[in-house]
């Protein structure tokens, strides 16, 4: 089976693990935020690794820089929305933490594709 580019990127594999992650913890949120919190971090999480994927098929490197700019941005927005269900007690203090360190992962790998991409630029 053919292995597309995106596939092989770390920050994409873990992108698509820490979405899995939160279907798994907001599985837990209350009936009544299923289409408030749960929806929203959701639909950041799958945004993350579907702009790195989209991006890696573009031609050119400033398209590129702009869906790995929509992916940081969804990352930082997951990040918000993680932030808020934690302080509204529907997220344990381990898995906020464990969401945290994972999104810090991303986001670092995200900004140095990012630079890298803006530079090739000319």
């Amino acid at each position: 089976m053919y292995v597309y580019s995106f596939e092989k990127l770390d920050m994409w594999v873990e992108s698509k693990e820490f979405t899995k992650v939160i279907y798994k913890i907001t599985s837990s949120f209350p009936d009544s935020e299923k289409f408030g919190l749960t929806n929203q971090i959701r639909r950041a999480t799958v945004s993350i690794c579907s702009n790195i994927a989209e991006g890696s098929a573009r031609s050119t490197f400033k398209d590129k820089a702009h869906f790995t700019t929509m992916a940081f941005g969804s990352s930082v927005e997951a990040l918000n929305q993680l932030i808020i269900s934690f302080e509204l007690g529907f997220v344990t203090e381990k898995d906020y933490l464990d969401c945290r360190s994972l999104l810090e992962s991303i986001t670092n790998k995200l900004n140095g594709l990012r630079n890298y991409q803006l530079g090739q630029i000319k």
